[in-house]
């Protein structure tokens, strides 16, 4: 999970950042904020209106403005790419497609069919500017996902249409890749 930092400084500035690292455009300073204390206000600011807190610097008599920068409105893929998905995020980016057709590729770290055809599916992701094309990892924390999905062997591909399953195809031969191809042509046209 990653941290996020807020760097204050007297001018009301404030940058966030979704890593644990300062950098040149986020420069961890004396002003971020460090203690229990400064973490429980930072909790306070996502119950307020439009993210904005304010607190008094007693020690040089400053008043911070806070502003989340932050995209809070939930996750997303970009078409061109694949996405990586978990069991947090799967549903919402269905949901958020709309009729858009969703084609989830159910691997494991360890299966060697499933390594062999993910620059495939990557390419195939490349090539449907209308598809959004999303991984999940079956690891043990989407276990929950992968059991909800029904699934049985790595690699499977579920295609969706209105949040529904609506197609899937299992393995990693030429054959069952070119039988994904056809189903996602025949999903996306209908």
């Amino acid at each position: 999970m990653a941290s996020i930092q807020f760097t204050l400084s007297p001018t009301s500035s404030v940058r966030s950042s979704p890593s644990f690292a300062s950098s040149p455009s986020n420069p961890i300073t004396p002003q971020s904020f460090t203690t229990t204390k400064d973490v429980s206000t930072l909790r306070k600011l996502s119950s307020r209106p439009k993210n904005v807190m304010k607190r008094n610097d007693s020690r040089n008599n400053m008043v911070f403005t806070v502003r989340s920068s932050l995209d809070t409105s939930g996750p997303t893929a970009t078409v061109g790419q694949v996405t990586e998905v978990s069991k947090d995020t799967f549903w919402p980016i269905v949901n958020s497609a709309g009729d858009k057709t969703v084609v989830l590729d159910m691997y494991t770290q360890w299966c060697g069919p499933c390594k062999l055809i993910a620059p495939k599916f990557q390419n195939l992701s490349q090539k449907y500017d209308d598809v959004v094309f999303l991984k999940l990892d079956c690891n043990q924390d989407n276990k929950p996902l992968a059991k909800e999905l029904g699934l049985k062997v790595v690699p499977t591909f579920k295609i969706l249409k209105n949040g529904k399953i609506v197609k899937e195809v299992t393995g990693a031969t030429d054959a069952k890749f070119d039988g994904l191809v056809l189903a996602i042509e025949n999903v996306r046209s209908s």
